[in-house]
């Protein structure tokens, strides 16, 4: 794909960047996810940034009634179609939002933030910050990042801000009484590059749960 992003929308950019393959992920979910929500009570999820799908469609699978958001069409009409092929159609409503402009309503058990991240303009704090407000009490905010670029990664993304665990916390500014930190920490994962060799990946979790309303 090409890296001249001039004149292109952010949904354009996403849009784009899907239409050009059958599929860009893994189509399985998110390590995180799994080893984080395994062995909860299943209730109302909101995932973020949804993609083509797999966290959703795991998350239907366990039970959980899932609202699962993209700014791009190409995706969401993607993951519908695996939805309906895993047996899960009913349990998730997938929805269009540039978050940044508008958020899904309701309150959530869980809120889940997967690599939020983007070459085009996102405001991830202020996103971050309104998805905590969507957090029912004794509901959880999990949000998982890249803590860098991969070592495959180009000089010009070299702006993108990584935040650590502590700085998404600080910028998520909870206040302590009303918020439990669950966990807080980076962890090695191996991924394959786009040549399909295996490479070491940092990335960092933040989990928190909501005591109160």
């Amino acid at each position: 794909m090409t890296d001249d992003l001039s004149g292109l929308s952010a949904e354009q950019y996403w849009d784009t960047r899907y239409a050009e393959s059958d599929r860009i992920w893994s189509g399985n979910p998110n390590a995180a996810l799994v080893r984080e929500v395994t062995g909860l009570v299943p209730g109302r999820a909101l995932d973020l940034g949804c993609g083509e799908g797999a966290d959703a469609i795991w998350l239907a699978q366990q039970g959980w009634h899932v609202t699962a958001v993209d700014i791009s069409q190409v995706a969401l009409d993607r993951a519908g179609r695996q939805a309906a092929a895993a047996d899960v159609a009913d349990r998730v409503d997938w929805q269009r939002h540039d978050l940044g402009t508008t958020f899904p309503a309701g309150v959530f058990d869980l809120v889940s933030a997967h690599f939020l991240h983007s070459n085009v303009e996102l405001p991830r704090e202020k996103i971050l910050r309104t998805a905590a407000s969507a957090v029912a009490p004794g509901g959880m905010l999990l949000i998982v990042g890249h803590a860098g670029l991969p070592p495959w990664g180009h000089s010009h993304h070299a702006d993108m801000r990584f935040p650590t665990p502590d700085e998404v916390l600080a910028d998520l500014d909870l206040p302590d009484v009303e918020w439990e930190v669950l966990r807080s920490e980076e962890y090695e994962r191996v991924q394959n590059d786009p040549d399909g060799q295996p490479a070491a990946r940092t990335d960092n979790v933040l989990k928190v749960r909501r005591l109160t309303g």
